[in-house]
C-alpha cells in the first residue's frame, strides 16, 4: 500500500470521502475498518478497472496523459504542465473551453481517488497504472520492454543508440541504461534519421496503436551491420522491441516522438451532440403515456391469463417456446413484446414458478395489490422494477456460450450491467434539447464516448434493446424521452413519476355500446372490473382505438358456469350499456340459460340425470355418445363409466349444455379458481446502478473514522503471541480469512518465511486475491501482502 495515497485520503473531509463512497460504492460493500483498509480497497484491481470503466473518453484521457508522464517513484506532474500536455492533443479550435474541462476531468479524477496531490503535483494513485494496459494505444516503456533481453544483447543496443556520442555509464542497470538513452532529447529524431522510408513507413503503422505486430523470428541476433531488412533496421537501433517469438512493440519513448509529443491523436473536450428528429412535445407525451397505459393493462391481462391456466416451469428454468407462442397469441403482441412483458411482470414480483415439484408460472399474492391501485401507480411500479433490473428480455431467442436457447424467464438471462447502461441509456436522452428523439445512431455514439472502456458490440447491443423497451413501456414517445419518464431518473428534478403520468393517462370507462349484431363496443379503455367481466362474457375480436367484444353461446355459458344467472347477466348489460340491450343478446341469454343445466352430470364414474326421457332418449340414440358406454338406469337417469368431465365435455360437443353437479345435486360452478403463489424475493440490482442511498454512505464514511481513529491510536509493533504457531486446513485457512475481512475482525496467522522459518503474526485481512492476502500486520505495524500458500493456518485472537 503506499502510505501518501492513505495519508492523503486521512486528509480528505468528510463531504470527499461522502462523495468518494457514491461515485464508488463498492468501496463500502462491505465497510472498510479504517483508512488504510479504504485506501487498500480502492487500489484493487477490480474497483480500479469499474472506477475507470465509469470515465468518459476525455477524463479516461486525462488519466492515462498522466499515466504515460509520470512514473510512480518519479516526479510529480503539476496541474500547467498536465494543461500543456492535454492541450497539444486539443484540435485549435477547441482549445477555448480546454480548462474548463479540464478542470471538471481532474475533480472528477480526484473524487474518484484516481488521481490525488493537488496543483502543485498529481499522481497517479496505486492500482491504476497496473490496469491500465496500452495508455493511449502508447507501447510498454524502454524499461519494461528490454527488460528480458540478454544483458549482451543490451549493451549492443546502448552502442546503437549511442553510436555518435559517449555511452552514458553509472550505477544504474543496464536496462534502465538503455531506457535513460531512448529518454534523451534528440536522440529518436537521429535513429529515425538513419532508417530507410520502408522502416519508417513500419513505425508510421504503429504510431497511433495498436503499438504491437506480428514478425517472424522477433528474437533475432541483429546489429547495425548485419541489419538488412526495414524490421531488422528497427530492432538493431531499439526502435522496436521483440516482446515474443514472433511479436514486436514500439518503445513509448518512441512513440511519442512519431506523434510529435501528443500523448492522443485528436482529443475533444466535450461530447458529441445529439441528432435526431423533432417531436411535437405534447403529441411525444401523449403517446408515451398511451403506450404507458397499454403496457399496464397487457401486465393485468397476461397475469389474470395464467392465473387460471398457469404455463408449467422447464427443468432447466423459464418458459417454453411453445407456452411464450401460446402466450403471445393470446394477448395479441409479436413475440418479443411478450417476452417484455413476461419478464418485467417477474421483476416487479407479480408473477412467479409456484415452487412445486412440476412447478407453474403462476401470479403472486403481490399481484392482488397491485392490481386494485391506480394506474399510475401500477406502471410506476413496472417501470422502476424495469429500470433496475439486471434481467435483459432482450436476448430471448438468443443461445448461450453452450449454445443451448435462452427462454424466457431463464436464469442466464441476467447482465449485472444491464441496469447500469439502461440508466446511462436513458440519462442521454434527458441530455437532448426539449422535443428532440435522438437517433440510434447519436446515441451509440454519445455513451460510446462516455463509455470508451466497455466492449463496444455488448454495450450497443443493451442499449438497443434499452431504446425498443422503453418506447413500449411509455417511458419514451416516438423516440423522446416522457416528463415522466424522465422522473424515473434518481436526481433528475420535476416530481413525481406517477403524479406526472395521471393527466395524461385516458380516462377508463365504465360503459360499453351494444349492437345488435351481438358485439359490444367499447369506447376506450374500461375499468378493471368491467373489464374481466366482459372478458368472461365475451370473447375479443378485435382491438384497437375501441375494443370490439362479441357474444356467443359459448361465451355466454361461460358466465352461467361461473354461477351467474340469466337475469344477473342482463342486469349488468343493461347497467353498463348506454344503448338498451338488442333483442338478438336478449333472445341468445334467455335462450342458453333456459338450456344450461337441463342435464346433469355427476359421479358413477359418472351420471347424466335430466327431468326430461325425450332428451334422455336423443343421447342414448345419438352414435356420437357411444365411446361413453351410456346405461339406461331409470327414465330420467344414465350412468357412464367416463368420468364426470369427460362426459361433461362430450355432451357440450354433442350440441347439449350439460352442468356438472355436486354428489349432494348442488350445481358445481367450473370456472378455474385463480392460482397464487407467494412472491419472490426482491431481485438484486447491481451495486452502484442507481447510486447509493446518502444515509448509507454517511454511516459509512462514519464508520470509517470510528475505525481509523481507534486503529491508529494501536498502531505500533505487538509482540508475537506465545505459543503453537497456528496450524489448520488449507479450506478452513481460506473461509477463516473471508470471514475476517468481511466482519473487519484480527485474526492470528502462522506464516512461513522466506528462509522456511514458521512465524506468528497478527493480522487485520484487507484483500484476498491472486493468491495473495493484503493485511494490515500488527507484529510490524505495517501493511503487507502475504502469499496463502505459505499460512499454515489461522486461529482467533485471544
Amino acid at each position: 500500500m503506499n502510505t501518501d495515497f492513505a495519508e492523503w485520503l486521512r486528509g480528505r473531509s468528510d463531504d470527499r470521502l461522502r462523495a468518494l463512497a457514491s461515485t464508488r460504492p463498492e468501496l463500502i460493500t462491505p465497510v472498510p475498518a479504517h483508512v488504510d483498509g479504504l485506501a487498500i480497497r480502492a487500489a484493487g484491481p477490480s474497483a480500479t478497472s469499474r472506477a475507470l470503466d465509469r470515465l468518459d473518453r476525455f477524463t479516461l484521457a486525462v488519466i492515462e496523459t498522466l499515466v504515460v508522464l509520470t512514473e510512480d517513484d518519479g516526479p510529480v506532474l503539476t496541474y500547467k504542465n498536465l494543461r500543456a500536455a492535454v492541450a497539444r492533443s486539443v484540435p485549435p479550435g477547441e482549445t477555448a473551453r480546454l480548462d474548463e474541462a479540464l478542470r471538471r476531468a481532474v475533480d472528477a479524477l480526484t473524487t474518484a481517488a484516481l488521481i490525488y496531490g493537488d496543483d502543485r503535483g498529481l499522481r497517479v494513485a496505486p492500482g491504476v497504472r497496473d490496469v491500465t494496459e496500452a495508455p493511449a494505444g502508447l507501447g510498454p516503456p524502454a524499461a519494461d520492454l528490454f527488460r528480458h533481453h540478454p544483458p549482451d544483447r543490451l549493451s549492443g543496443l546502448i552502442a546503437a543508440v549511442h553510436s555518435h556520442e559517449h555511452t552514458p555509464d553509472g550505477d544504474t542497470g543496464v536496462v534502465e541504461r538503455l531506457a535513460l538513452a531512448l529518454a534523451e532529447g534528440g536522440v529518436v529524431e537521429r535513429l529515425l534519421a538513419d532508417v530507410g522510408p520502408q522502416a519508417r513507413a513500419a513505425l508510421e503503422e504503429l504510431t497511433w496503436g495498436p503499438a504491437t505486430g506480428r514478425v517472424p523470428n522477433a528474437r533475432r541476433e541483429v546489429t547495425l551491420a548485419t541489419a538488412q531488412s526495414p524490421i531488422e533496421q528497427l530492432l538493431a537501433r531499439g526502435l522496436l522491441g521483440a516482446t515474443g517469438d514472433d511479436s514486436v512493440a514500439l518503445p513509448r519513448e518512441v512513440g511519442l516522438v512519431l506523434r510529435g509529443g501528443r500523448v492522443h491523436r485528436d482529443l475533444s473536450p466535450w461530447p458529441p451532440p445529439l441528432t435526431g428528429t423533432e417531436r411535437d412535445r405534447q403529441l411525444a407525451g401523449r403517446t408515451a403515456a398511451g403506450q404507458a397505459f397499454t403496457f399496464t393493462r397487457t401486465v393485468e391481462d397476461l397475469c389474470e391469463q395464467w392465473g387460471v391456466e398457469p404455463p408449467g416451469v422447464l427443468r432447466t428454468g423459464g418458459l417454453s417456446v411453445r407456452d411464450l407462442k401460446r402466450t403471445a397469441q393470446s394477448l395479441d403482441l409479436p413475440e418479443w413484446t411478450a417476452a417484455l412483458v413476461i419478464e418485467v411482470a417477474a421483476g416487479a414480483g407479480l408473477i412467479a414458478a409456484s415452487g412445486q415439484a412440476d412447478g407453474e408460472w403462476t401470479p403472486t399474492t403481490a399481484y392482488d395489490m397491485w392490481r386494485v391501485r391506480a394506474t399510475e401507480d401500477r406502471w410506476e411500479v413496472l417501470a422502476s422494477s424495469w429500470l433496475t433490473g439486471e434481467r435483459v428480455p432482450g436476448l430471448v431467442g438468443e443461445r448461450d456460450d453452450r449454445d443451448r436457447l435462452l427462454n424466457v424467464l431463464h436464469p442466464e438471462l441476467r447482465r449485472p450491467v444491464a441496469a447500469e447502461v439502461r440508466l446511462r441509456t436513458l440519462r442521454v436522452l434527458a441530455c437532448a434539447p426539449a422535443g428532440l428523439a435522438p437517433s440510434s445512431a447519436s446515441v451509440h455514439e454519445r455513451l460510446a464516448y462516455e463509455q470508451p472502456r466497455r466492449r463496444a458490440a455488448y454495450r450497443d447491443q443493451l442499449v438497443g434493446f434499452t431504446l425498443r423497451e422503453a418506447e413500449q413501456l411509455g417511458v419514451t414517445g416516438l423516440g423522446a424521452l416522457s416528463v415522466f419518464g424522465r422522473a424515473l431518473l434518481p436526481g433528475e428534478p420535476g416530481g413525481d413519476a406517477a403524479t406526472l403520468l395521471a393527466p395524461l393517462l385516458p380516462e377508463p370507462v365504465d360503459h360499453v355500446v351494444l349492437q345488435a349484431d351481438l358485439t359490444a363496443v367499447a369506447p376506450g379503455p374500461l375499468t378493471s372490473d368491467l373489464g374481466r367481466w366482459l372478458a368472461l362474457a365475451a370473447d375479443i375480436e378485435s382491438k384497437g382505438g375501441a375494443t370490439v367484444y362479441r357474444f356467443a353461446e359459448g361465451s355466454i355459458r361461460r358466465a352461467l358456469d361461473a354461477g351467474s344467472s340469466a337475469d344477473e347477466l342482463l342486469s349488468m348489460l343493461e347497467k353498463h350499456s348506454t344503448t338498451p340491450v338488442p333483442q338478438p343478446l336478449r333472445y341468445l341469454v334467455t335462450d342458453v340459460a333456459r338450456r344450461h343445466g337441463r342435464v346433469r352430470v355427476g359421479t358413477a364414474g359418472a351420471y347424466v340425470r335430466c327431468d326430461d326421457p325425450a332428451i334422455l332418449d336423443e343421447v342414448m340414440a345419438d352414435r356420437r355418445a357411444a365411446p361413453l358406454r351410456l346405461r339406461r338406469l331409470a327414465p330420467t337417469v344414465v350412468a357412464s363409466r367416463s368420468s364426470r368431465t369427460a362426459v361433461v365435455d362430450t355432451l357440450r360437443a354433442l350440441g347439449y349444455a350439460p352442468v356438472a353437479e355436486s354428489s349432494e345435486g348442488d350445481v358445481l360452478v367450473t370456472r378455474a379458481d385463480a392460482k397464487r403463489t407467494e412472491r419472490p424475493p426482491a431481485a438484486r440490482v447491481a451495486p452502484g446502478a442507481l447510486g447509493p442511498d446518502a444515509d448509507v454512505v454517511s454511516a459509512a464514511v462514519r464508520a470509517i473514522r470510528a475505525g481509523d481513529e481507534a486503529h491508529r491510536a494501536r498502531r505500533r509493533p505487538v509482540p508475537e503471541p506465545d505459543g503453537q504457531v497456528p496450524r489448520s486446513p488449507s479450506s478452513s485457512t481460506i473461509t477463516a480469512l473471508q470471514d475476517a475481512i468481511r466482519q473487519g475482525s484480527r485474526v492470528w496467522i502462522g506464516y512461513l518465511d522466506a528462509q522456511g522459518q514458521a512465524t506468528s503474526r497478527i493480522l487485520e485481512p484487507a484483500r484476498m486475491e491472486g493468491g495473495y492476502l493484503t493485511a494490515y500486520d500488527e507484529t510490524r505495524a505495517a501493511v503487507h501482502r502475504f502469499a496463502l500458500h505459505r499460512i499454515t493456518g489461522v486461529a482467533d485472537v485471544t
